[in-house]
């Protein structure tokens, strides 16, 4: 900015509700800014104002449209580049969720980040590079943004929200080093939801294999009445559901191979979690988490979530029911 050496696109990668869409908000505001401070908008001049009120003119966003972004929603965005920008600065435009380009999409803004119209930046949002097509990423910079530490978005949650220290742990341990995820959890019924869901994965242990496929269905059942996951549909769904099973079995393997107790996740379960874990082997659980892993995976594929559910959960069954 300083050197007013702007690449014409950025990478900016990393989980969700860590900061990019407030950090490319951020960007293009203090671009724009008639007389920025530090490299920040001022947040007074009339293109500030009309950051904060959310209507700034030059600032677009690109949201998949159902489960991708469309070749249709590319050309409309090609079409709006193809003008100045209004303000007579900088138009900035966020792709989100750019993994979720259609292949034609992806050709097609290809073409566009070859060469870009003057005045325009272009930032793609992706929780992995290596989602998209690498012609895509080698034309932009890449920024990666961390995860955030437990600690700071326990601090941050008990700053700013009206939470005990308890659950404010609890809340920022399972978040993953999301705080946008943290919140979107408190303001659901996720904690609520999440003892239900381990209380299910608890019983798993002593299931026939005809309860475990009845539990299976019941799982898929359920998700198919809301969106998959916490992220797409504000309620906590599927995708929570078998992240939630994965941390419970990365504990026990924690505890199974004597690792440091201030790094399990599920805290308000520590006793019983100490008590499962001796009846397990490194290899089982290890095979646990990857198969929950792989079921993840899957479901993001948009495979058939009752038959994914159904391999799964027969799989942990099995395992939960080996020999040591």
């Amino acid at each position: 900015m300083a050197s007013g050496k702007i690449p014409h696109a950025y990478l900016f990668t990393g989980i969700p509700g860590i900061g990019k869409t407030s950090a490319a908000t951020a960007f293009a505001m203090a671009l724009n800014c008639r007389e920025p401070i530090d490299f920040d908008g001022c947040g007074h001049c009339p293109s500030c104002r009309q950051f904060t009120g959310g209507n700034f003119p030059d600032f677009l966003s690109v949201v998949p449209d159902g489960q991708n972004i469309k070749i249709e929603q590319i050309k409309k965005l090609n079409r709006s580049l193809g003008f100045a920008p209004v303000s007579d600065g900088y138009r900035v435009c966020v792709i989100h969720q750019a993994e979720t380009m259609t292949d034609e999409a992806a050709n097609s803004f290809l073409k566009t980040l070859e060469e870009p119209p003057p005045g325009n930046i272009l930032i793609l949002k992706v929780a992995e590079p290596l989602n998209l097509l690498p012609t895509i990423v080698s034309r932009c910079q890449q920024v990666p943004f961390q995860p955030l530490s437990a600690q700071d978005i326990r601090d941050w949650l008990l700053e700013h929200r009206d939470l005990d220290k308890e659950s404010a742990t609890l809340l920022a341990r399972i978040s993953g080093g999301s705080l946008g995820r943290a919140l979107r959890m408190n303001d659901s019924d996720f904690l609520e939801k999440r003892k239900a869901w381990l209380s299910r994965l608890m019983d798993l242990h002593g299931f026939s294999r005809d309860e475990a496929l009845n539990l299976a269905l019941d799982c898929a059942d359920e998700d198919r009445k809301k969106g998959l996951d916490i992220h797409t549909s504000g309620e906590a769904g599927m995708q929570d559901m078998l992240a939630v099973w994965g941390n419970w079995y990365r504990d026990l393997l924690l505890l199974r191979v004597d690792g440091p107790t201030d790094l399990v996740i599920n805290i308000d379960f520590s006793n019983k979690l100490k008590n499962i874990a001796e009846s397990y082997n490194v290899n089982r659980l290890i095979d646990s988490i990857m198969t929950v892993d792989q079921a993840q995976a899957d479901i993001r594929r948009m495979r058939n979530a009752t038959l994914v559910m159904e391999h799964m959960v027969l799989r942990l069954n099995r395992l939960a029911g080996s020999e040591n």
